[in-house]
């Protein structure tokens, strides 16, 4: 047998300092696709707030739509109370309110709004995971998301206005704003 050189035991395997930087790197690639992982779920738990934003929106645009066709609002009325000219005499409110009861009239955001009854739940099932029973979960949306509804004139077009309705909600650390742009026309 020959004895083994000096530069021949060298050439064979790692170091302990060469395996130790191999296992910072693969600690440090594993430690960020799990901070990138988190941050995904997060923002996927965010897509149902995002969801329930667009639909009080769009439900808020629906009822003005309604309310010009079955007639209980007119033409004057479908406008913010103060508005851009400070005086524009309508029925929805200015600046961002509650989401709670529609009040009377079945509008939101105007006047005979019912604080007292929020506008907003969504049920669902509890620890039986049985929608309809008594331990389902109930989540309130007032006082967590607001609503505002801003209707301006058209320049050179008096039958047609601009609503504009701006939901904002906190979802964790994060303001988030929905905005839905739409047009009314005086014309059923």
């Amino acid at each position: 047998m020959k004895p083994q050189s000096k530069a021949n035991r060298r050439e064979k395997g790692f170091t302990l300092i060469e395996a130790m930087v191999s296992i910072l790197v693969l600690s440090f690639g594993i430690l960020s696709l799990s901070v990138v992982y988190a941050q995904g779920i997060f923002y996927a738990n965010l897509s149902q707030y995002d969801y329930i934003a667009a639909k009080k929106a769009e439900a808020a645009i629906e009822t003005i739509f309604t309310a010009r066709d079955t007639k209980v609002l007119t033409w004057a009325q479908i406008r913010n109370v103060t508005g851009l000219s400070g005086t524009d005499g309508g029925v929805f409110l200015d600046g961002p309110q509650p989401l709670v009861d529609g009040g009377a009239d079945g509008l939101v955001g105007t006047a005979d709004d019912n604080a007292a009854v929020p506008d907003v739940v969504i049920i669902g099932p509890g620890l039986d995971s049985k929608l309809g029973t008594a331990d389902d979960e109930v989540f309130k949306l007032s006082g967590f998301m607001t609503r505002e509804i801003q209707i301006r004139d058209v320049i050179n077009e008096p039958n047609l206005r601009q609503i504009t309705i701006v939901m904002r909600y906190q979802a964790g650390r994060l303001q988030r704003t929905y905005t839905l742009v739409s047009f009314v026309s005086a014309f059923a």
